[in-house]
């Protein structure tokens, strides 16, 4: 059995609702949240977001001037015990931990941050 399974996927942009509006057309999803700086589309059961950054700059490829960059949640069933795995694994705890009750911030051995959430 796995520790954890993917719930979301979230990109950033500098207008989540053309972006979340794009993705729901193309994967046939279901718009669950809209709001100025945060949508959701559901695609199965998972759920694709679209958060504003301001001053956005798009990745380049193939150009590594600015990498490709992904932000996973991963839904668990204990979160003392997954985060306590994936340290052991290798990731990291960040210090700001906005709703440690309900999700918990880390980044992977490369410092790429994600989620565990309950």
């Amino acid at each position: 059995m796995p520790l954890a399974r993917i719930a979301a996927i979230n990109l950033e942009c500098p207008d989540p609702i053309s972006l979340a509006r794009f993705w729901a057309h193309l994967l046939g999803g279901e718009m669950t949240v809209e709001t100025p700086g945060f949508c959701a589309v559901k695609v199965g059961t998972l759920h694709l977001g679209a958060i504003r950054v301001e001053d956005y700059r798009p990745p380049t490829w193939p150009s590594h001037d600015r990498s490709q960059q992904i932000h996973l949640d991963l839904t668990v069933d204990d979160l003392d015990t997954a985060e306590h795995e994936a340290v052991r694994l290798g990731a990291t705890k960040e210090h700001h931990q906005p709703s440690p009750e309900r999700s918990r911030v880390l980044r992977d051995p490369a410092g790429h941050p994600f989620c565990l959430r309950a």
